[in-house]
């Protein structure tokens, strides 16, 4: 791999499209398609906000959507944070080499391994497989969460406030996640000046690996919290609120953003995905923004029209004209009586199917036997060919 650009370092790009790092190349395109629609410049006229989050958009999935730049950029990412000292990709080159005069700079105790690793167990840098791993250092952000929200259907279709009650990993509430004591403070570690890292010279190599004394942490905890015991974080249960937007489907996840597990050493709070679970409604389902109901009809109103009533999704109730003559399986739509989102409102979408009775009494089967009789014409006389004679069978 060549020299990364310096902003594989610094920016997640999994973030900037919404998606799981772990997302398949279908799950990214589609992030990035929707977000495209609604950030593009054609959509947001005059909105240099929209704009340039854009750009941000299309760059990201410019890498994490080719298969070999996201390749490339997952080992970036797993190096860890590297500054311009830190390692390959951050220009800062000397007059004898990369990291200063006469040689190169490697972290050897970042998140990922790679080339850091392998140098670190040559030189006794604390890599994997030479004594332990020794913990990251910098900012280490939380991480995700996932949780179920069952939700009843016309809750799903109006939208709700509701509270999540979850058991998990919280700022510790004794320390605000410091990891010190109350009435105390932690103070820089003497080893490392607070840098979180110590150099290693190993001749024409200049390593830097975390500090051994505060664990890359660039301070020490003289007196550590009695609740997270220095941790800065405990577990608890938690109540989160949530807004439920109208129209949301069964199994659709709903993020958000900073919700998941706190950070530590300062780093930024992971992401709670909520999973919704719609209970079905015996008479309406959703398709995207509009309702569907399926209402029966008797054989007089199909053939000779009539004024239905159809029920709302609200309890009450809407005519529907029934023109003579209609089939079953004819749809007929019902404007604004759907799901009021944030793009605007769906419609009814009312089926309509003859119901076809399973006993008759005497007056009906007489009245139908008469119909019979008078009918003039078969509504299977178009599926036969003519007969020589003429005729049809």
């Amino acid at each position: 791999m060549n020299n990364p650009p310096r902003e594989w370092f610094e920016k997640n790009y999994y973030e900037v499209l919404g998606v799981d790092e772990k997302a398949d190349a279908k799950e990214i395109t589609r992030a990035y398609r929707k977000l495209a629609r609604e950030l593009h410049p054609d959509a947001n006229p005059g909105d240099p906000a929209a704009e340039e989050r854009f750009k941000e958009v299309s760059s990201a999935y410019d890498v994490v959507g080719d298969t070999e730049k996201r390749k490339d950029y997952d080992e970036v990412r797993a190096l860890g944070p590297m500054g311009p000292m830190g390692g390959f990709g951050g220009g800062g080159a000397g007059p004898g080499g990369f990291g200063g005069p006469g040689g190169f700079t490697f972290d050897v105790g970042g998140a990922g391994g790679g080339l850091g690793d392998v140098l670190g167990n040559l030189f006794g840098g604390g890599g994997r497989g030479g004594g332990g791993r020794s913990r990251a250092t910098g900012p280490q952000r939380g991480a995700d969460l996932e949780a179920e929200l069952h939700l009843d259907f016309t809750d799903a279709v109006a939208g709700l406030s509701t509270s999540l009650h979850l058991v998990s990993d919280a700022v510790c509430h004794t320390c605000s996640g410091s990891g010190a004591e109350p009435g105390t403070t932690p103070v820089r570690c003497p080893t490392c000046s607070g840098r979180g890292v110590v150099d290693d010279n190993q001749g024409m190599f200049a390593m830097s690996r975390p500090c051994p004394t505060c664990a890359g942490r660039g301070v020490q905890i003289e007196h550590p919290c009695p609740t997270c015991r220095g941790n800065g974080v405990e577990r608890r249960p938690r109540e989160i609120k949530v807004r439920i937007p109208a129209g949301v489907s069964d199994g659709q996840r709903i993020r958000l953003k900073g919700r998941g597990d706190p950070g530590r050493q300062g780093g930024q709070p992971g992401d709670l995905y909520v999973t919704c679970r719609v209970e079905p409604h015996p008479v309406f389902s959703m398709d995207g923004r509009n309702l569907r109901v399926t209402v029966p009809i008797t054989f007089a109103e199909a053939a000779l029209g009539a004024d239905i009533a159809v029920p709302t999704i609200d309890g009450g109730s809407v005519k529907v004209r029934i023109p003579a003559g209609t089939r079953a399986g004819r749809t007929f739509r019902v404007k604004g009586r759907g799901v009021t989102a944030s793009k605007g409102t769906g419609d009814l979408m009312v089926g309509v199917e003859v119901a076809v009775p399973a006993k008759l009494s005497k007056e009906e089967r007489a009245a139908i036997e008469a119909l019979a009789a008078a009918a003039t014409e078969s509504p299977r006389q178009h599926l036969f060919a003519p007969s020589p004679e003429g005729g049809t069978p």
